[in-house]
């Protein structure tokens, strides 16, 4: 990005991004808790209004995405049960909706297995060799690009992550790891609007989205 400040701290329509992402979360009724996985050294959170909310608490987050998603986990082992549903999502995702959440929640329930909320693949997609040639063209109907919040069961999850780490498997996200572990993942389609902001140019994406998700509720 960029900037002088990790990116959840940047500013969209004068809020930092984790403030947007944090307060859609505890909008959604069926969420009871929110862990902030963060550095230890990290100052910047102090800024965070929604870090005060009593529903949210915060760890230590640790060297791999998968080393920060088991500290979250461990935080709320006390308080949670092996068949309790977690989700997993990016702070740098700010522009997920209420609606979205619960769509995707009450999906889960019905269904009894982990979801992933994923965008289909709309372009031509080409796999390519280390020397950047085409080795194949594939077939894009079978391919979906994931997003987040994802949602699985507390043990099964944290068993899946514990067994990529201790394989020293690289984890990209949840889904990989409990895939890995011959866990089931069901796909819903989620909306092309929760983007995340990765580069410069997305802050302006996402500004435009919240400024008319903002206007939507008010209408």
């Amino acid at each position: 990005m960029a900037a002088e400040v990790p990116k959840q701290y940047l500013l969209i329509n004068g809020v930092p991004i984790l403030e947007h992402t944090l307060s859609a979360l505890l909008a959604c009724p069926d969420i009871r808790g929110l862990v902030v996985v963060l550095d230890p050294s990290d100052r910047h959170a102090d800024s965070i209004d929604s870090l005060s909310d009593p529903r949210v608490s915060k760890a230590a987050g640790g060297n791999e995405r998968a080393d920060s998603v088991l500290s979250g986990l461990k935080a709320i082992a006390p308080y949670a049960s092996s068949d309790d549903w977690v989700l997993v999502h990016d702070a740098a995702r700010p522009c997920i909706s209420v609606s979205v959440l619960q769509r995707l929640i009450d999906h889960t329930l019905d269904g009894g297995v982990g979801t992933v909320l994923a965008q289909a693949s709309t372009d031509t997609l080409k796999r390519v060799s280390s020397s950047m040639r085409v080795d194949e063209s594939l077939d894009r109907r079978v391919v979906w690009r994931a997003q987040t919040p994802q949602i699985f069961r507390f043990s099964e999850l944290d068993t899946a992550l514990s067994s990529a780490l201790s394989g020293q498997l690289p984890i990209t996200d949840e889904s990989m790891a409990m895939e890995l572990s011959g866990f089931p993942v069901s796909i819903l389609e989620g909306p092309s609007t929760n983007i995340k902001v990765t580069l410069p140019v997305d802050l302006e994406f996402a500004e435009i989205i919240l400024r008319r998700m903002a206007e939507e509720v008010g209408s």
